[in-house]
């Protein structure tokens, strides 16, 4: 049983005269009356974090991707409450310092602020995050329209490689190790760019499964197609140079998720506003397909225009 099965044939029975919770069928809650966004995610060591080895860069990446959720909404995290789960070698001294550390540099660098949360003991490390924002509108998924351009800020495929190269199943030299690792563990967000998604975007998501099952889960509750150019999904030089170095396939670089970066539609008008902000912000954007009729099938085409078949789309939480 996977996650979208639990949420629609279970949890969904439990939401009852709540708009407020988007039919759980989005990253957030939204109450607009209260003007108030909250996110919640869990991070498990083994599944989220391969181990916690180094607890301020942990620390970083589920902080950033906790955040994530609101900010492809266009809204500007304010608070976060934090839950760990651990023992006495999780929680030493030594790595509390580091946390701490960690926790104070995120907090400056985003203008969050710790709200509370709650500690217990056990023998499997975990965190929960609880992010909290407040706007008078959100992004909606499911809002994409017939013919939008399909967008991604930054680049893909960085933090997949990063986490490969953690779980030691491939090997680089040095400089693109810690290049890899850094993107795995530093996700790049767009926090002032995304504050104008809202004059252009029809909807969004941030990248956190993959780039196509995210895309799908965007637009899962509509009678549309997608249309996807592999060849214009960006990627960074460094993975250019390992695509051909190690005879990878970019669509397989690209899939994988933990990007985080934020997956977006908008009018074909709205082109040139798109890349004149992205220019202001100094941020990556990229146009890389179109939202079709339902009446054909979804296409993910490569530099020729033939059709790739892929093997996963992406990652999928199953029970």
């Amino acid at each position: 049983m996977n996650e979208s099965k639990i949420i629609n044939d279970y949890l969904k029975k439990l939401v009852i005269n709540n708009n407020s919770s988007l039919n759980l069928n989005d990253d957030v809650f939204f109450d607009k009356s209260k003007k108030t966004v909250i996110s919640v995610d869990t991070y498990i060591e083994g599944s989220h974090f391969i181990d916690f080895k180094k607890p301020e860069l942990v620390m970083k990446k589920i902080i950033r991707s906790s955040i994530s959720d609101l900010i492809c909404k266009g809204v500007l995290p304010r608070y976060y409450f934090i839950a760990g789960a651990g023992d006495r070698k999780s929680f030493s001294q030594s790595n509390l310092k580091k946390i701490l550390r960690s926790l104070r540099q995120e907090q400056k660098k985003y203008n969050i602020s710790l709200g509370g949360g709650d500690t217990v003991f056990s023998k499997k490390l975990s965190f929960t995050i609880t992010t909290i924002g407040y706007s008078k509108k959100i992004i909606n998924r499911n809002n994409a329209k017939l013919d939008d351009d399909i967008y991604v800020t930054g680049n893909l495929g960085d933090s997949f490689i990063g986490l490969t190269i953690l779980k030691k199943k491939i090997k680089v030299k040095n400089n693109l190790k810690r290049y890899f690792e850094n993107s795995f563990y530093r996700p790049s967000l767009h926090l002032s760019f995304s504050q104008k998604l809202k004059i252009f975007a029809n909807t969004t998501i941030d990248i956190s499964d993959g780039l196509i099952t995210d895309l799908e889960k965007l637009m899962n509750k509509q009678k549309l197609s997608y249309r996807l150019f592999i060849d214009r999904v960006p990627i960074s030089n460094q993975l250019k140079e390992l695509i051909v170095l190690k005879r990878l396939k970019k669509e397989l670089c690209v899939s994988n998720g933990d990007d985080y970066q934020i997956l977006f539609t908008a009018r074909p008008s709205k082109a040139r506003i798109i890349m004149n902000i992205a220019k202001s912000f100094g941020v990556k954007i990229s146009k890389i397909g179109k939202i079709c009729s339902p009446t054909t099938k979804p296409e993910i085409l490569d530099q020729k225009g033939i059709k790739i078949k892929l093997k996963t789309k992406g990652y999928v939480h199953k029970f």
